[in-house]
Formats: structure tokens, sequence, C-alpha cells
């Protein structure tokens, strides 16, 4: 879609732009009913989004906060407020299930025919299917929340990954393990925010992880609230993903990581999010989690994850 849009702009002379909305209207209208059940959950972080848009080539992207005037506006507000004075579109791309407008009114028919009158070109592309799979958001949700990574990947055209600043955790796992064989720093992480308190993924995960040295480095992370920790923090109900790599660059000495951007991408899910009991088990699982991490880099399987490079919609065009 991306591929025909870049096209589009190039021959007619126009930058392309991609319109989007934040929150999700499903997230607007789960908090509207107090229904959080009709949230989607979150494939990444707005942040990416934008990240993976620029790096397929998207000249601009516009950001419409999705809120209570936006969601009353008629198909024919939407399409003369937004798309017409605020955009002055001349070619409108869409998907062959779009729907817009308050009730979700209007259709693909309804906008060509506003296109004809109004002086905007209107396309749509159908589905998209890779082995036999319509690509959409929906089924990239369903493998992340089922664990099938490799399914992710094959949707996304790329490894599943979130990036963000490193921020300042508890510091809880320095002393995690550190009294064990080779663990004098214990069990450091590297800590992002994912700011959506529904993860479409969750769990923990063998990751690389990009920015921290020239090539990738190994490592085993928890995406989720922690629930082996104190009931009554759990982060604060915030969601984490907490990276610990097994390889540390020395370079980057104790402090080193925070403030820079990582990218994080999650191969392979090793299990869920488990509550243990007391510290000492919970240092067991942390290093079990490690041992298996290195495991399945040791893999033929883990091998083949980190030479597949990354295919963007700009490589298509």
């Amino acid at each position: 879609m991306l591929a025909l849009l870049q096209t589009e702009a190039r021959q007619r002379g126009l930058p392309s732009c991609v319109l989007t909305f934040e929150p999700h209207p499903r997230d607007y209208f789960a908090a509207l009913t107090k229904k959080p059940d009709l949230a989607p959950a979150r494939i990444g972080t707005l942040r990416d989004k934008l990240s993976e848009l620029a790096a397929c080539g998207v000249a601009q992207t516009i950001v419409l906060p999705f809120d209570g005037r936006l969601a009353s506006q008629s198909p024919e507000e939407f399409i003369q407020n937004v798309l017409v004075d605020g955009l002055g579109a001349r070619y409108v791309l869409v998907g062959d299930d779009f729907r817009f407008g308050a009730k979700r009114a209007g259709d693909y028919a309804m906008l060509d025919a506003a296109g004809d009158a109004r002086g905007f070109d209107v396309a749509r592309m159908n589905s998209y299917e890779v082995h036999g799979l319509r690509v959409s958001s929906s089924a990239v949700r369903e493998a992340l929340a089922e664990g099938r990574m490799a399914d992710a990947q094959t949707l996304l055209g790329r490894p599943y990954a979130i990036s963000g600043h490193v921020v300042h955790g508890r510091k809880l796992g320095r002393a995690l393990g550190a009294s064990a064989p080779g663990k004098d720093d214990g069990f450091r992480t590297l800590n992002l925010r994912f700011k959506h308190w529904k993860p479409a993924a969750s769990g923990i995960f063998a990751v690389l992880v990009h920015g921290l040295a020239d090539k990738p480095l190994p490592g085993v992370a928890n995406l989720g609230v922690r629930p082996s920790l104190d009931a009554n923090d759990v982060n604060a109900g915030r969601v984490l993903l907490e990276t610990h790599c097994l390889e540390w660059p020395s370079h980057l000495g104790s402090e080193g990581a925070y403030g820079k951007i990582v990218r994080v991408e999650l191969l392979h899910k090793l299990h869920d999010e488990l509550r243990y009991t007391s510290l000492e088990a919970l240092t067991a699982g942390i290093a079990k989690d490690g041992r298996d991490a290195r495991a399945f880099f040791a893999s033929t399987h883990a091998q083949h994850h980190a030479e597949v490079h990354r295919q963007t919609t700009r490589d298509r065009i």
C-alpha cells in the first residue's frame, strides 16, 4: 500500500502523506464507555509507527487526536474538514475495508463520489496475502498474543521490535544474582516504557538489542508488568520492556546506556510472565531464562533470524 502511495506521489509531483489517529478510535470508545475490553492490543508505540513510516519513505505523517469532536463528525464533514480543507488531498488511497465518519457510516463508494465532486482521485488497495494469510493488524495481534514470533515477522516483513529511550528503573536486577558465579553485576536491565497498557505481546523473549554496539547484542527480555515483584507496586500498572544483555559492552560501564535510543527485536518467546514466591526463586528463574536464550541463539533457527535483512517498503518500490 505504501509502495503504491509512493509511486502515485512521484507521478503527480506531490508529497506522500499518511493520516493516522492517536489514540486508536477503539481506545477512545473503550474509555468513553468504560469497557476496556473494547480496546485493541497495541502492536507498537507511536514512536515506532512514525519511525517505520519514515523508513518506508513517507514524506509526512499527520497524527489527528481522536476525540469527541472528531468521533462525532459525519462522513461528509470528515471529507470536507480533514481531506479537503485540512490536507488539500489530490489522491486518497484506502484499504478495502475502509470505513469513516460517525458510526462508521462512510465507505469507499461515498468517498469515491465525493472525490469526483471535489476534485481528488480515490483508489482502493485490495487485501495482501502472505502464504495464504491476509496481512492485517488483527493477524499480527493474534500472532503476537500467541507467541508466534516467526509468523509475526512474516506478516510484518521484519522482526517485531520495540524502540525507545533507556530509562532508570528500580535497579533491582543489579542485586539479583550478584552472588552467582560470573554475575558480579547482577542482572542489569535496559528499561523501555511501553506507554499503552495493553501490549499485543507479553512474556519472556530471546531478543536482539540494536543501538549499543556495532553489532546486535543477544539478550533476554520481559515485556509486561513484572508480576514477580511487590503486588502493591507492579510498576504502578505500567508496562515495561526490561532487557538483560547476555553480552554487556564494556565501553558503556554500569551507567552508559541511560538515555540512549535502542531497538529491541523480540525473536522467540520463552514463556509467559511468571509469579515467583521469593527473590531466590526469581533469581533462579532469570538465570534459567538466560540459559534458554543462549541455547536459542546457539541454534541454527536463531542464526536464520539474525541473518534476515530488514526489507522495507522502500526496497520494494
